[in-house]
């Protein structure tokens, strides 16, 4: 007779799924600020300038897409690279000092050309570990991302991603998108101020970057974006199933990509947001009784050549890293926010990452934390 062992418990069958039962996951991250014991940091190797595809240039200044078309394809000034590794290496070994195991991506070549039957590109670069995959639990969740020159972005974490699988954690990948013309507006152009939001994503298929979700526990976060939309928001909310919920937070922002400019969740209970794109009138009802912590005007960037360079705006200075719930890391030359979080009751490490911007981020985007010591909770009734 047959024994009910309750769900997501099952016998096992054979000798393999015996050994399979008694791993413990090397993965196993549930929110943004449980003490971090292992990460995933990006890579500057072979970094190659995007493409000039709509849906990279569409968040840019004309004058800026006409150098993106002239540039698209050619590896990153050396200049440029130099300056980011020197503050890469620094982090590394700020991580390392704190006890808590660094991985890494395999070096790639992202001037190769690839394609479909219905496109081709060139590469990108693999410094942004948290747009391509996504972590709840012991689950690691490759995305279907939006831009054509990423779309295998997630092969150079394939040696980490095997290693995790065969040491017990589960491996997932969202459907594969197709990315032809039925996927972008193809008269799409950036909302003026007062116009009602728009998007370049249409709702051909499921598309979603990682970047666009904090997580909170048994609770998501997310901007819908113009790598975002709202069929991929569905596809992950029915992934995950009942025993999640995703909270869409809306952004005002006129060239919205990427959460972790624009909210974050700190610690139970404290919520990091920024002003420019955030009503706060606005957020998930969950949030009422959370302490909504408005991010201070970012310091000015004397660095011409950065401020030209930069993929990501001047809220950078919110790309921060938690460590736990008390210790956090963070820009050091944004001394306003070094402040804040003081005043906040954290305890900042600051840290050089400031060269890091042309490539697509600061401490949030360029690692993807895999394991935190804690366990799945609920901090919201």
């Amino acid at each position: 007779m047959a024994v009910d062992q309750g769900p997501g418990i099952r016998p096992a069958t054979t000798e393999t799924d015996a050994r399979a039962d008694l791993l413990v996951s090397p993965v196993s991250s549930h929110n943004e600020w449980d003490p971090l014991e292992e990460i995933v940091v990006g890579r500057l190797d072979g970094a190659t300038i995007p493409s000039d595809h709509p849906v990279v240039t569409c968040n840019i200044p004309p004058w800026a897409q006409r150098l993106q078309g002239l540039a698209a394809g050619f590896k990153y000034p050396r200049r440029l690279i130099e300056s980011a590794q020197r503050e890469l290496d620094e982090f590394i070994a700020l991580l390392e000092s704190l006890d808590v195991t660094v991985r890494r991506p395999d070096p790639v070549d992202h001037r190769q050309r690839f394609g479909t039957p219905d496109w081709s590109s060139r590469g990108f670069c693999n410094t942004c570990p948290r747009d391509s995959m996504l972590v709840i639990g012991d689950e690691i969740i490759e995305t279907p991302m939006a831009w054509p020159c990423r779309y295998f972005e997630t092969h150079s974490y394939r040696a980490l991603l095997k290693d995790y699988f065969r040491r017990g954690a589960r491996w997932t990948a969202a459907p594969r998108p197709q990315l032809t013309d039925a996927l972008f507006e193809q008269d799409f152009s950036i909302p003026g101020s007062g116009e009602p939001m728009r998007y370049i994503l249409t709702e051909f298929e499921p598309v979603f970057d990682a970047a666009d979700f904090v997580r909170a526990g048994r609770d998501l976060f997310v901007t819908r974006s113009n790598v975002t939309n709202r069929m991929g928001i569905d596809w992950l909310r029915r992934h995950l199933g009942p025993g999640f919920r995703v909270h869409e937070v809306e952004s005002s922002c006129r060239t919205p990509m990427h959460i972790d400019t624009t909210f974050l969740v700190l610690a139970p209970g404290k919520v990091l947001v920024n002003p420019e794109y955030i009503d706060v009138d606005r957020l998930p009802d969950v949030l009422s009784s959370w302490d909504v912590l408005i991010a201070p005007e970012p310091d000015p960037i004397d660095d011409r050549l950065l401020r030209l360079t930069s993929m990501c705006g001047r809220w950078l200075s919110m790309n921060i890293l938690m460590v736990d719930e008390k210790r956090v890391i963070a820009e050091r030359h944004h001394t306003g926010m070094l402040r804040a979080l003081e005043k906040w009751g954290f305890e900042p490490i600051p840290c050089n990452l400031l060269h890091y911007a042309p490539f697509g981020g600061s401490f949030h985007c360029a690692t993807l934390d895999i394991r935190r010591r804690g366990t799945l909770e609920s901090y919201f009734p």
